[in-house]
């Protein structure tokens, strides 16, 4: 898992789970007229609240967070299990906030019963103010920028080869010389470019230069994660670029830059914009 892959908004959601497992271990309700020793039981000692809060918002927010580290998310029945987390925290929050206006639903409710005297407890509160917090943040994250930012900065590698099969001094690796007039690939004899003279043969035989003759392959980190598309042209996304990994680009297409992942695969990166450059 990489967590350089997280989000701010995954940030919120992790601190709310947080939250709500403390929450776990306070006052389930509260009571009119009770000594402060009173012997109340926590959001533990309630089947429902326990299962419909405590743990629904917890595992929705570990597949939130989890799902978002891997380089494929699994899918059940056609859905990432990243929108299954998602289901489970607005759920969470549902229930919480019926047991705050219900806090004693297994007493007899009528008129001048005991129920009367409870109220919602510290745990019952927080547990809601959790919940709605983190449902929140796991529905808006895809959706707002501020929140699709990385949670961690891109760090730069401290190591001199961070790809296995390139050579320390490689090209665009970040603060390393750039080789002048260097074609993609480790070990490649250099050959001149598109429209340059050779020696003995008049310039003006030579073909108008290309720009993709002045492009040099470089290391580039993305700021949020990003997809990349088959070579092909298909719109069917083979990896998704995630910040604070840095990223080899080999080719440039347009506005597109022909990216390498850390397995060797290589594909197209249409949205290019605010990528980091090594």
């Amino acid at each position: 898992m990489n967590i350089r892959s997280l989000t701010r908004g995954d940030g919120v959601v992790i601190g709310a789970a947080v939250l709500l497992f403390i929450a776990s271990f306070l006052d389930l309700y509260s009571i009119d007229g009770a000594s402060d020793d009173a012997d109340i039981p926590s959001l533990w000692g309630s089947g429902p609240v326990l299962l419909g809060v405590v743990l629904a918002g917890v595992i929705g927010a570990a597949l939130v967070v989890v799902t978002r580290g891997l380089p494929q998310v699994p899918k059940v029945a056609g859905l990432d299990l990243g929108q299954f987390g998602v289901g489970f925290t607005v759920f969470a929050a549902w229930c919480a906030l019926g047991n705050i206006f219900d806090p004693a639903g297994g007493f007899d409710n009528g008129e001048g019963s005991v129920a009367d005297i409870f109220g919602p407890g510290t745990g019952l509160i927080l547990a809601l103010i959790a919940t709605l917090v983190m449902a929140a943040a796991a529905v808006a994250t895809p959706l707002l920028p501020a929140l699709k930012g990385s949670l961690l900065p891109a760090a730069r590698p401290v190591t001199p080869q961070p790809y296995g099969a390139q050579p320390p001094s490689g090209y665009g690796y970040p603060g390393a010389q750039q080789p002048q007039q260097q074609p993609y690939g480790a070990g490649a004899p250099q050959q001149p470019y598109a429209g340059q003279p050779q020696p003995g043969q008049p310039q003006a035989q030579q073909p108008q230069p290309q720009p993709a003759a002045d492009f040099s392959p470089f290391w580039f980190a993305v700021p949020v994660p990003r997809p990349l598309f088959a070579e092909d042209g298909s719109q069917t996304p083979i990896a998704e670029l995630a910040p604070g990994t840095w990223y080899l680009a080999v080719e440039q297409r347009g506005a597109a830059l022909v990216a390498q992942t850390q397995d060797g695969r290589r594909g197209v990166l249409q949205d290019t914009s605010g990528i980091q450059r090594g």
